[in-house]
């Protein structure tokens, strides 16, 4: 069967590790007529916009994409498109595992929970403006339609998975509205699933439980910005961003993509671990129905970086872009 998706390469390392996720997936057997439209900072130049109207009305026909690392400008410059992108096309659930991988170098051995992170809304959405000279103020909007969606999500994930438990991430003692509601929402949901534990901990508190005991958590439920950067946590307790897969899930579409950014410093160079992005599009490929296939691209992926002559220089190794691919190559049974 032959399946249509978006590929949108994206900058700096983007294009290399994307060709490397596309190869792989076309070795794994499955036929993937890939539309390549592009966004970013260079079509930002271009067109005024990080993100044409044609990515979009693509991933809208397509229904899947797979995605390459998009720059952001620090302190100004365009607004970040891949924010754009979530909340254009309602991708409300940004899913992101964190898995030891075996023989990846790491502090922790039993590493296995999900992240679920509401796409949305929140202080993330980057809703500022100038009041007056030297002060500007960011708005944090939370809404009970979206916080009862995603504690939805992030159940209906935990029961799937037959994980135990899913933790609430909040700063409800400070932000007692915001984040009250937030909470309020993952407590309502939670009746509906009597055989799974609702936790609940405050954003710093889970922040230094994860560095301490993250064998403890099974689906860790948070809003927009609590989401980014413990996923960035997250990655660093199983070997770093160039092993975490992410998806960003709607009701229409859904967008899979590394954690990781753009890493303009190693762009051609062919030092990018691709791992992230083909681990992104393994997950595409089970959402595309193709479970076979997805769990051989995981096995191959895990068998190459057992082998430290086919780890990259994030993991301490020296193999490069394409020694690393071919490695999984050679691994798809």
């Amino acid at each position: 069967m032959e399946h249509r998706a978006t590929l949108i390469p994206g900058d700096g390392i983007g294009p290399e590790v994307t060709q490397a996720a596309t190869r792989v997936v076309e070795a794994a057997g499955v036929q993937v007529n890939w539309e390549r439209v592009e966004a970013g900072a260079d079509v930002f130049v271009k067109y005024g916009t990080p993100l044409p109207d044609e990515v979009l009305n693509s991933i809208r026909t397509t229904g899947v994409a797979l995605k390459g690392p998009i720059g952001t400008p620090i302190g100004g410059g365009f607004k970040s498109a891949n924010v754009l992108l979530r909340q254009s096309l309602d991708l409300y659930a940004c899913v992101r595992p964190i898995q030891t991988i075996p023989g990846v170098p790491s502090r922790y051995s039993d590493v296995d929970f999900v992240i679920v992170r509401e796409n949305t809304e929140g202080l993330y959405s980057g809703l500022e403006h100038r009041v007056t000279a030297g002060v500007v103020e960011s708005l944090k909007v939370v809404t009970e339609t979206a916080s009862l969606r995603i504690a939805r999500y992030a159940f209906e994930l935990a029961r799937e998975q037959k994980r135990p438990s899913v933790a609430a991430i909040h700063k409800a003692n400070i932000m007692k509205l915001s984040d009250g509601l937030f909470l309020e929402c993952a407590r309502r949901v939670a009746r509906d699933y009597p055989e799974i534990e609702l936790r609940e901990l405050i954003i710093d508190n889970c922040a230094m439980q994860l560095v301490t005991r993250p064998e403890q958590f099974d689906v860790l439920l948070m809003d927009n910005l609590y989401g980014d950067i413990l996923s960035d946590l997250g990655a660093g307790l199983v070997g770093g961003l160039g092993v975490v897969p992410g998806s960003n899930v709607g009701s229409e579409c859904a967008v899979f993509e590394a954690v990781h950014g753009s890493a303009p410093d190693l762009a051609g160079q062919g030092k990018a671990n691709p791992t992230a992005v083909i681990r992104s599009a393994a997950q595409l490929v089970a959402h595309l129905g193709e479970i076979k296939a997805a769990a051989r691209i995981e096995n191959a992926v895990v068998t190459a970086l057992s082998d430290p002559a086919y780890q990259t220089g994030d993991l301490g190794g020296k193999a490069t872009t394409s020694e690393l691919t071919d490695a999984i190559l050679h691994n798809l049974d």
